[in-house]
């Protein structure tokens, strides 16, 4: 089933999230739809407080960013092609490494604004997957950003606190007009009040 997305402003944005145990109620189902919501939205990755559930969930999908690439030349930007499909419960950094860059980032919760965000190029997490099996990985590239992104997420930030206030202050009108639901997207979205 296809969730809505919520919009920048709801409080479950802000709220740290709490982590789960394997016998979470109808965590398959939860871990179904959340992926046919990702792929309906076209997004790449989806955290749990974007359906509107405060618990340590999200999803990455950067192989579609490989799949998608179109000159060959693009490929040798990003070291951690064909990247992965992957859920990612009760996740924790471990570490981050490699020297910060920037990428021009968005989000499901927060259309049609996009802004330079500056990230590690490296990180380690420790989390579990879908069938609660305990793993320690190194991402890199293109992948550790979507991760670094929704991890964010699971901590009650957004992509937009990583810029300065004078960007913040300059977009504010359009983050108002998406909280109050004055926009228009293709996928269903859930607004604040």
């Amino acid at each position: 089933m296809i969730l809505p997305i919520v919009a920048y402003g709801h409080p479950v944005l802000r709220k740290i999230c709490e982590n789960i145990q394997p016998q979470y109620s109808h965590l398959q189902k939860l871990l179904s739809d959340m992926w046919e919501t990702l792929h309906a939205s076209n997004g790449v990755g989806l955290a749990a407080p974007q359906i509107n559930k405060a618990v340590r969930i999200f999803l990455v999908d950067s192989e579609q960013i490989f799949k998608n690439m179109s000159a060959d030349n693009e490929e040798n930007n990003y070291p951690d092609g064909p990247g992965i499909k992957q859920v990612f419960i009760n996740a924790r950094i471990k570490n981050l490494d490699g020297e910060s860059w920037k990428y021009n980032e968005g989000c499901l919760s927060i259309p049609k604004i996009r802004e330079d965000v500056s990230r590690h190029a490296v990180v380690t997490m420790e989390y579990w997957d879908e069938n609660f099996q305990h793993h320690q990985r190194t991402f890199r590239g293109i992948t550790a950003r979507i991760i670094l992104h929704e991890y964010d997420h699971i901590e009650g930030k957004l992509f937009i606190d990583h810029i300065s206030p004078l960007k913040r202050k300059l977009m504010k009108r359009k983050l108002n007009d998406i909280s109050k639901g004055n926009i228009k997207v293709d996928y269903k979205m859930l607004f604040p009040g």
